[in-house]
């Protein structure tokens, strides 16, 4: 039950968890008093609706004019994105539902309880979209407007053009529908009979409109617009409006009085303002209850329908309306004739027809049976042969002539169903090439698979079990960031719409080794572990020492499959010294060499994979800002060769390292050790008195020692270590 105040209807939905809409709610009045607001006059012309509708009622006796009433409808689609941009299917499904629903046509009537059986009623209406446009050329009733408005509220901006939206076609020969992106969980709402004729129709989510596509459950059953177009049609809410308090009407006799709104799907009986034992009519479509409990209008809402279409009604002027039929063509040109089709395969058929006197050419359509899309052929003859179907599929299809006086008829619609295709295999790549090889690229080709869409390329290190994945759309495919001087296995495999096929068997290359790398000082800053530079295996890296504080940081990390490693520092422009850190930071080697005699580190004792940092420096602040020195980095599964002492399983006797040198503040000492000594620390003045003296007990790997010599006279000093097996000194200056 409803009061006669509500002219605009709006739906609101709530979104919890994933923005799910719950429930319906309506907020009808602020609208009404804004349409008053603005249109004053609306107000009496509801009136006299009213008047009228109430005489009708009054008077039973009078005969209506049409059994059933059929109502063109357009469909604007008026989108920001795609998504919104809903199909021609999902319309369609919504013109069935209200078809359904008007006609009492819809399977879920079973479910309206037997207490109110006896009224549920046909309204005797029915819906088509429109075959004509206003202007008389043929139309599907559907307008699309893409838009630069996000989303719409119920100010009715979407009905004009110049606000966003799509204007109305004329009201009183089309029931409009507008179908958008409405902001606040706004579901739709309806102009009731005697609004502005400019904004006349309805106006509905995307998200609730038909029973596919783009909605979202539980208003996923076209239920909402039904709702509004008994809002178009003069129906108000079944409650009333009254805010649960049982003094508000619908002005329809045979629903219940009831206290508020319904939401989800009760239990039937629902009791409220002592309406037992039968309760709220819950399941009327002018409740809130959600799509899957509406299933029906009654024969008083229906008698509130009626008036609408008689003389002098509100929407009388529809009845006359031609937009649910299409224009009619001027004939000048025969329809083919004595249609068939022929030789029937999984995937083509040929169609004949008998020709057209003074037909120059034949337009042929086809679509499987169901479809809205037509595919579109032409023939000069009169026979097309018609491929690239699907197999075991129906389809119609009809014939067009064209003269050279015009364009004819479609011929009726014949039809054929396809045979079912052979089961079919997607066949190996063969014919396997390589090109371009270089140190880390490769071109691979092979020969076209037919029918195949896509080529799966596995790839791995000649001995590494892990392959690669890679994936290419055509019958090749440039690989790149490869490791130079490596053996290479790779096989290739088709996937076609039928399957997938074997891979090829394997084929092998290996990459060249890398160019000399220019000598530039690209790897900067890498000057601590915690900025140190990632290198590759067999790549060659090419370096400048350009200051005496200058440090490079490299770092690596090995593999299961290949532990082991090697490090070589060659070209070295001047005394250069290289050093290696396990991944806790620990030394786990210092250069043994002296002046500019390369450096090899061999690792042999590793088996399981590892990071590990190499630091390049200068001996004493040794630098050269023009030339580079070169690093090389190698990893295996086997044992390298040691040619010479520098590995770091071998003991050795502690290494030492001064910088800076000069000295300015502070002069740090680093000792590599294998196991713990006892080293005596003692720094001289060039008149060689101790100004300095310190015992440190050296732990395994690396021991740092911090000499402040601020206090020092600019000079030469000496700095000598003795421990259990040797005596070093070495000089350095300090110089502030």
């Amino acid at each position: 039950m409803n009061k006669i105040t509500t002219t605009l209807c709006f739906l609101l939905i709530s979104f919890l968890g994933l923005a799910q809409v719950q429930s319906r709610t309506c907020s009808s009045m602020d609208h009404l008093h804004s349409l008053e607001l603005s249109h004053p006059e609306i107000i009496a012309k509801r009136n006299l609706i009213e008047s009228q509708t109430q005489s009708y009622i009054n008077n039973p006796i009078k005969p209506k004019q049409r059994a059933v009433i059929t109502i063109p409808v357009v469909v604007h689609v008026v989108y920001n994105t795609a998504s919104q941009n809903i199909s021609d299917a999902q319309i369609q499904s919504q013109i069935n539902v209200l078809n359904a629903d008007f006609r009492k046509l819809n399977a879920d009537i079973i479910n309206a309880p037997a207490a109110f059986q006896a009224v549920a009623a046909d309204c005797e209406i029915q819906f088509v979209l429109a075959k004509r446009n206003p202007m008389g050329d043929s139309s599907n009733g559907i307008t699309r407007t893409q838009t630069i408005v996000t989303s719409f509220s119920y100010n009715d901006n979407v009905k004009h053009a110049a606000t966003g939206g799509k204007d109305a076609w004329p009201s009183t020969d089309y029931l409009n529908i507008w179908v958008t992106k409405l902001s606040s969980g706004l579901l739709g709402y309806a102009q009731f009979p005697g609004g502005p004729t400019a904004t006349d129709g309805v106006v509905i989510s995307f998200r609730a409109f038909g029973t596919m596509g783009s909605v979202l459950a539980p208003f996923n059953k076209g239920r909402t617009t039904t709702h509004e177009v008994g809002h178009w049609m003069n129906l108000y809410h079944i409650w009333g409006d009254d805010g649960g308090s049982c003094n508000g009407s619908d002005l329809v006799n045979d629903t219940p009085n009831q206290g508020a709104e319904n939401y989800g799907v009760p239990v039937f009986p629902k009791i409220s303002c002592a309406n037992t034992p039968n309760g709220d009519m819950f399941m009327n479509y002018m409740d809130y209850t959600d799509d899957i409990g509406m299933n029906m209008f009654t024969a008083g809402q229906k008698v509130r329908m009626e008036p609408l279409f008689l003389s002098g009604g509100a929407r009388f002027s529809i009845l006359s309306s031609l937009g649910g039929t299409y224009p009619t063509p001027t004939i000048s040109c025969g329809t083919p004739s004595n249609i068939n089709s022929n030789g029937i395969t999984s995937t083509s058929a040929t169609v004949n027809w008998d020709a057209v006197a003074t037909g120059s050419s034949y337009t042929v359509q086809i679509r499987p049976s169901g479809s809205n899309t037509w595919t579109t052929y032409t023939s000069s003859l009169t026979y097309y042969t018609i491929s690239g179907l699907s197999s075991n599929t129906a389809y119609e299809y009809q014939i067009q002539a064209t003269c050279t006086s015009g364009t004819g008829q479609f011929s009726p619609l014949s039809s054929f169903t396809t045979a079912v295709a052979a089961p079919q295999t997607c066949g190996n790549p063969t014919s396997l090439l390589i090109s371009g090889i270089s140190h880390t690229n490769v071109s691979l080709d092979w020969q076209a698979v037919q029918d195949a869409t896509t080529y799966t390329i596995q790839i791995r290190e000649l001995g590494i079990p892990t392959w690669t994945t890679l994936t290419s759309s055509t019958n090749n495919i440039a690989i790149q960031n490869l490791i130079p001087i490596t053996a290479y296995e790779y096989q290739v495999s088709a996937t076609c719409p039928y399957g997938t096929s074997e891979f090829s068997a394997s084929k092998y290359f290996n990459t060249l080794s890398a160019p000399p790398p220019s000598c530039s000082n690209n790897y900067e800053p890498n000057n601590s572990l915690a900025t140190a530079v990632a290198i590759e295996k067999n790549t060659l890296v090419a370096s400048i020492l350009d200051s005496e504080t200058d440090n490079d940081y490299f770092a690596f990390t090995t593999t299961a499959a290949q532990p082991k490693f090697k490090v070589s520092l060659t070209n070295m422009p001047a005394d250069y010294d290289m050093k290696i850190f396990n991944s806790n930071g620990v030394q786990v080697f210092s250069s043994q060499n002296g002046r500019l005699q390369g450096e090899v580190v061999v690792s042999n004792n590793s088996s399981i994979p590892a990071t590990y940092t190499i630091r390049v420096l200068g001996y004493n602040g040794k630098f050269d800002p023009i030339n580079c020195y070169r690093l090389f980095l190698e990893t295996s599964n086997s044992d390298f060769k040691v040619e010479t002492s520098s590995s770091i399983d071998d003991a050795s006797k502690p290494q030492i390292v001064y910088y800076p040198n000069p000295a300015y503040s502070q002069l740090t000492t680093e000792i590599y050790s294998q196991g713990n000594k006892d080293v005596q620390c003692t720094i001289y003045n060039s008149m060689g008195r101790p100004v300095f003296s310190k015992l440190i007990t050296t732990t395994n790997g690396l021991n740092t020692l911090n000499v402040n010599v601020d206090g020092y006279a600019n000079g030469i000093y000496m700095m000598e270590l003795i421990d259990s097996e040797e005596r070093k000194v070495e000089k350095f200056t300090v110089q502030h």
